[in-house]
């Protein structure tokens, strides 16, 4: 009897302090998590459970796995990104092969033997029906024909150097274009990446994890499109090419809770950049655009949403331009990433979308390469755009 007491007692005493060292593991972890997301650990666990209550959060461990890539991949076959600052001129070479139709108008204003007002009919013409946009496209022909009417077509060089110039004003050098990745208090910056089905928005996140490994950051993919068959596959893929690992869910899960793990493990890890991926919406269904907010609301429990990128098909043209400014009503879109801008692509909309929503134009895509992702700089594609 006295032996069962014992062990009994030894039971109780054990469970007790099992359960000290497991609550003392969770104030630890719930601290580190506080502290780096500039919350007292109370304000944070309010917030969450506030959250699941609202609905705007479901409990996490029964709909959320974390894939771990680098445990998954032989680092010796990982991928070696190509490094952000050889792309441009790669992608300025592929930009001026192109079949640009304002590329085109361009060129043709240049080759004018003389500018009568029929030309310049045609080459504003030419301007509106590749994007660029009523506004732009008559200040700019304004400009070209005072600054023409003095200097004269005589010397093609000066015609370019007016022509240039005036272009340059309007794609706008003075933008702030750098991609806002750094957080707050040590934290990682929070990437989230919206726009419509068929933009190219999730290969678009897999090729900007490459950037940002290129350039030495550690990234977590969060894959909250839960809706899409085979999305999360998909950024996986990209993920483990490069030693990135990726947050899932199960099919039609919530994607607020994927987002919220995603950083949970972005802080947990000390990453650099959580890069979170969103479902392809109509830009016309409410119920869908408010699920945005209501990410990016979940997301910012734990650390602010430092950047916004919305994800435009340039040969969609003025869709693109009334999908930004939906989205721009939505959440608050900071950067736009113009994809398939080579081809048959209208370059007028790098314009006309940085004039609209105020929003500058970031990244560019120019071809289905791993790399064909660039920062956007507006003397390069200007110059681009004037190459013979």
């Amino acid at each position: 009897m006295i032996a069962v007491d014992y062990f009994f007692w030894i039971g109780i005493v054990g469970g007790i302090v099992a359960c000290i060292v497991a609550a003392s593991i969770i104030v630890t972890v719930s601290n580190r998590r506080a502290l780096r997301s500039g919350r007292t650990p109370d304000e944070l666990e309010a917030d969450v459970a506030d959250a699941v209550l609202e609905g705007e959060l479901q409990p996490l461990t029964a709909t959320v796995t974390q894939v771990p890539a680098t445990e998954t991949v032989d680092v010796t076959a990982l991928d070696v990104p190509e490094a952000p600052a050889s792309r441009m001129q790669r992608l300025r070479r592929r930009l001026a092969a192109s079949t640009n139709p304002l590329a085109r108008g361009l060129l043709g204003i240049l080759a004018a033997d003389r500018l009568d007002e029929a030309t310049w009919e045609a080459f504003e013409d030419t301007l509106v029906s590749s994007d660029l946009g009523i506004g732009p496209t008559t200040e700019l022909v304004t400009a070209l024909r005072k600054e023409m009417s003095i200097e004269g077509v005589a010397d093609p060089g000066k015609a370019r150097a007016v022509l240039r110039s005036e272009l340059i004003r309007l794609v706008d050098p003075t933008l702030d274009r750098t991609l806002k990745i750094t957080g707050a208090d040590g934290g990682p910056g929070v990437v989230m990446v919206v726009g419509v089905n068929g933009t190219g928005k999730t290969t678009t996140i897999g090729k900007l994890a490459r950037v940002l490994v290129a350039d030495g950051n550690a990234v977590v993919l969060g894959a909250a499109d839960t809706f899409r068959a085979a999305a999360a596959d998909q950024l996986q893929t990209w993920g483990d090419r490069v030693g990135v690992p990726t947050v899932r869910g199960k099919e039609g899960g919530d994607p607020a809770s994927v987002a919220f793990v995603a950083v949970e493990k972005g802080l947990d890890d000390q990453a650099d950049v959580v890069i979170i991926d969103t479902a392809g919406r109509l830009h016309t269904k409410v119920g869908l655009m408010d699920e945005l907010g209501k990410i990016k609301r979940v997301i910012e429990k734990l650390a602010p949403v430092t950047e916004v990128l919305l994800v435009i098909d340039a040969t969609t043209g003025q869709n693109g331009l009334t999908q930004a400014r939906v989205f721009s009503e939505v959440v608050d879109v900071t950067g736009i990433v113009l994809s398939k801008l080579d081809g048959s692509a209208k370059g007028g909309i790098v314009v006309q979308v940085q004039r609209e929503l105020k929003v500058p134009v970031k990244l560019v895509g120019l071809g289905e390469g791993p790399d064909d992702l660039a920062p956007f700089d507006a003397e390069a594609f200007v110059d681009a755009l004037l190459q013979d």
